[in-house]
């Protein structure tokens, strides 16, 4: 069960954004499958807050956190969600290219390597020496050397088995590698389903060893959010307030990715998603500030540590990665303890 405080959406949240004359059809690219924290999306669509702002939006399941940046900049998908600081490489390698982060959904970022106990990890210090696990194009494994760098790792100690994501937990699982990149929400609880004991689990966090990296968000085409800033505000406005329910009810909000993937199991999925709002989304500074923004100074250390392992063609900008130009006004965003 969760801890944290709940969401108290207020009332003005219905009316956030005028509605549009009449429904327009929208897609929008997951970074992933239809699993616990996609519920927010669904339940956006089930409860009627996208059709309240004109929009009959169509989720498509994503490969990865890098997956849904080329679907949104070549004007495929006006809107997904994807990794920030994929989108920040992206754009340095693709100037003017249009697309843009507007909604931080995960204020701390799930990237983390989740090892066994029995095979010699128990903590960070440990990695130096072991086998990794890692998917090509996974975020947590993009932004590994960060971890590496802010903490003194001896990457060259390492091998790097690069796995599918498919492979990557049952290779975990039966000893194949000693550790995983992947999220929080992911990796752990896949390997427990594959029969690892819990106590032989280890979540090492980045965001509890020095990253100030922040995780993915909503992406917009910035083409179409010009033509459209009313649409997009209301696209915000409804996938804030499937997180309000998602939050107030997680059950809800599973049984409604679990009509989109009946294989699913609920179960897991309400533990895939309690852990991504306990830990991911409801931090302090969301329940302080709202859901949504982010924090300037804390995004300025992000770029300096992007920096570390990753040679910035252009100078690094911060306006071109996030704006907050479309964020609902008022209370919309707001969070109570």
């Amino acid at each position: 069960m969760l801890h944290r405080a709940i969401p108290a959406f207020a009332a003005t949240l219905i009316a956030a954004t005028p509605a549009v004359a009449q429904d327009t059809d929208i897609a929008f690219a997951l970074d992933w499958r239809f699993e616990g924290p996609s519920a927010p999306y669904f339940l956006a669509i089930d409860n009627g807050y996208f059709a309240e702002e004109g929009m009959n939006v169509e989720v498509t399941a994503g490969q990865g956190s890098l997956d849904a940046i080329p679907k949104v900049a070549t004007g495929a998908f006006p809107f997904g969600f994807a990794d920030i600081n994929s989108l920040i490489s992206f754009l340095d390698q693709n100037p003017g290219a249009p697309v843009t982060a507007i909604f931080m959904t995960y204020d701390s970022p799930p990237f983390s390597i989740v090892g066994r106990v029995s095979q010699g990890i128990s903590g960070i210090e440990d990695l130096e020496g072991s086998v990794l696990g890692a998917p090509p194009p996974d975020g947590a494994w993009a932004q590994f050397p960060i971890l590496a760098a802010v903490n003194d790792i001896d990457v060259s100690t390492i091998t790097v088995e690069p796995v599918g994501f498919p492979t990557r937990e049952p290779m975990l699982a039966e000893g194949n590698v000693d550790a995983v990149t992947g999220f929080n929400f992911s990796s752990y609880l896949s390997a427990l389903r594959l029969g690892v004991p819990a106590e032989d689990l280890t979540t090492i966090m980045y965001s509890d060893h020095g990253v100030a990296l922040y995780g993915n968000a909503l992406i917009v085409n910035t083409d179409f959010a010009e033509e459209n800033p009313e649409m997009v505000t209301g696209f915000i406005t409804a996938v804030a307030r499937g997180w309000a329910d998602a939050i107030a009810d997680p059950a809800a909000g599973v049984a409604s990715v679990i009509e989109r993937n009946p294989a699913g199991d609920a179960a897991l999925e309400q533990q895939r998603l309690e852990l991504a709002i306990e830990g991911n989304v409801l931090t302090d500074y969301v329940i302080e500030n709202g859901m949504g923004n982010i924090d300037p100074d804390r995004m300025a250390t992000a770029l300096e540590q992007l920096a570390l392992t990753y040679e910035f063609q252009n100078e690094p900008d911060a306006s071109l990665y996030f704006t907050d130009a479309y964020l609902p006004e008022g209370d919309v965003l707001m969070v109570a303890p």
